[in-house]
């Protein structure tokens, strides 16, 4: 809030920035991320820009027209993005709690008003609103991934250039991706103390269960928590983990790194290079441009429901905190439905299945 009596210079500046950040410290005592607050702040001075216009002058039709203006509001995730968080500074600043109508009044002879509701924002009508190209990978499309990133490793072998250890790192991590069901924050956090026996299953070795310590955060909150389980369907990674740790890591020379993923300056692998694997394996293999690295994450929820595996361990082994948002993930194949469709019909009404195959000539 401004102080009392202070003159001022530039008044309209001064309590646009004092709004600004009593709106910053009012999310900061919710322990909100720093980037999301720094996001919201900067929404409402590209708001002030672009309107020539200050909160307590605010129309509708200003704000409306400011959002069909951005390029970016194109999709409609962004474009609620953009009305919520202006919508979220105005219910602030005419909340007569912290006193900012009484100030506009009394400094500008106007007062903010909230002119965004529900004719004017974008409404969250379906569950899911993400790009109808990422999907899960069929069994055949994740093996064309994985030889892609193979074949990969031998071409830079056989052209005697460098990369080779990295290449090998990159079809490592993308395997692990999908055998665990990671998230690329998760993946990109794993250091070898996560690496967890399994007593029950002791041929699983080190890689019986991963500790995730870098899950996707809720409100306000920590990076959530959790423990992946290996299923037996994905055993087949613990060879290439094992030779990853044993034999290819080390040869980054990390020292003490903890990181399970390091690149050759003994670093953590960032972000951009897990994508950059996942980007480059899926052109290699000529696989659809619009599918990215969460598609593995996809696969994985469909590949274990189809795998018979009960709901509630799905949504346990993916860290998910309601049951819709795994049945958001899974795109199980025809092949499966209609397996548990002859499943329901035979144990009713056995006469009524007719397959055509199984028919003698």
């Amino acid at each position: 809030m401004l102080v009392d009596g202070l003159g001022l210079l530039q008044p309209e500046s001064a309590v646009l920035d004092a709004m600004l950040e009593g709106w910053a410290r009012q999310q900061r005592v919710r322990f909100l991320k720093a980037s999301t607050i720094g996001h919201r702040l900067r929404m409402v001075r590209r708001m002030v820009e672009f309107s020539n216009l200050y909160p307590w002058q605010w129309t509708a039709a200003e704000v409306e027209a400011f959002i069909s203006g951005q390029s970016g509001a194109r999709q409609v995730s962004t474009a609620r993005s953009y009305t919520g968080n202006l919508r979220m500074f105005l219910e602030y600043v005419t909340d007569p709690r912290y006193g900012w109508v009484a100030v506009c009044l009394e400094r500008f002879g106007e007062a903010p008003q909230q002119v965004l509701d529900e004719w004017n924002s974008v409404v969250h009508s379906s569950e899911y609103e993400g790009s109808p190209g990422r999907r899960p990978l069929t069994y055949d499309e994740v093996q064309l991934l994985f030889d892609a990133a193979d074949d990969n490793v031998d071409m830079v072998r056989r052209r005697r250039r460098k990369g080779s250890l990295a290449a090998q790192r990159d079809a490592a991590i993308l395997k692990a991706v999908y055998a665990f069901g990671l998230r690329r924050r998760e993946a990109w956090g794993l250091d070898l103390h996560d690496l967890r026996r399994n007593p029950k299953v002791p041929a699983f070795g080190r890689f019986g269960a991963l500790y995730v310590r870098w899950g996707k955060a809720r409100r306000g909150g920590a990076a959530q928590r959790r423990t992946v389980m290996l299923v037996p369907e994905m055993d087949w990674v613990v060879p290439i983990l094992d030779q990853w740790i044993e034999d290819v890591r080390p040869r980054f020379d990390p020292g003490k790194h903890p990181a399970v993923w390091v690149t050759e300056r003994r670093s953590r692998l960032d972000w951009r290079g897990i994508n950059t694997a996942f980007a480059r394996a899926r052109d290699a293999a000529g696989l659809d441009p619009a599918l990215d690295l969460h598609s593995l994450r996809h696969s994985y929820v469909t590949h274990l429901v189809e795998f018979d595996y009960p709901e509630r361990f799905v949504q346990e082994q993916v860290g998910h905190a309601y049951a819709a948002t795994t049945a958001i993930y899974t795109g199980v194949s025809d092949a499966y439905r209609n397996t548990l469709l002859r499943r329901a019909i035979t144990s009713h009404q056995p006469d009524l299945w007719h397959d055509p195959e199984e028919e003698g000539p």
